[in-house]
């Protein structure tokens, strides 16, 4: 693995995006930034560009409305990448599941590499959810197992 894709996996940058739901896990997500937690001691950076990203973390049920954009920020983020689904509602669409415009998990848009379970998912379990994204992202951008289910 040469020096540019070793710093890569030592410093990634993560994308939120919040497909809606009750905002729960976001406040978590922003709690890991806090310096109770300070994720950024390990080289994690919150952007806002997902072309500069290696790390999609996604909360909230998928909608018909934000699968277009889900898709979108998912097709402009470099390969190799990770995607991390984090609380019920990302995973299965939680509460919302029966709700007419919820498509249900993130994984009915974009393959999920890493899911983080919670209602809401707390700072430990998010925190434990980036390293193993990160071992995954090791894999994939030395040429191991890919860990994608596949575009769907």
């Amino acid at each position: 693995m040469g020096f540019l894709a070793r710093a890569r996996v030592k410093s990634p940058w993560i994308l939120h995006y919040c497909t809606g739901g009750c905002n729960g896990c976001d406040i978590e997500i922003l709690a890991c930034l806090t310096p109770l937690y300070d994720v950024e001691r390990f080289g994690i950076l919150n952007i806002g560009n997902p072309k500069h990203a290696d790390i999609l973390m996604i909360t909230g049920p998928v909608n018909w409305r934000s699968r277009h954009v889900l898709r979108n920020l998912y097709e402009q983020t470099p390969d190799p990448k990770v995607v991390i689904a984090i609380g019920v509602c990302a995973a299965t669409g939680g509460v919302f599941h029966n709700c007419y415009n919820v498509l249900g998990g993130v994984d009915k848009v974009v393959p999920v590499d890493v899911y983080v379970r919670g209602c809401a998912a707390r700072p430990e379990a998010i925190i434990d959810g980036v390293v193993m994204a990160l071992q995954k992202l090791e894999a994939k951008k030395s040429g191991g197992v890919s860990y994608a289910a596949g575009a769907r």
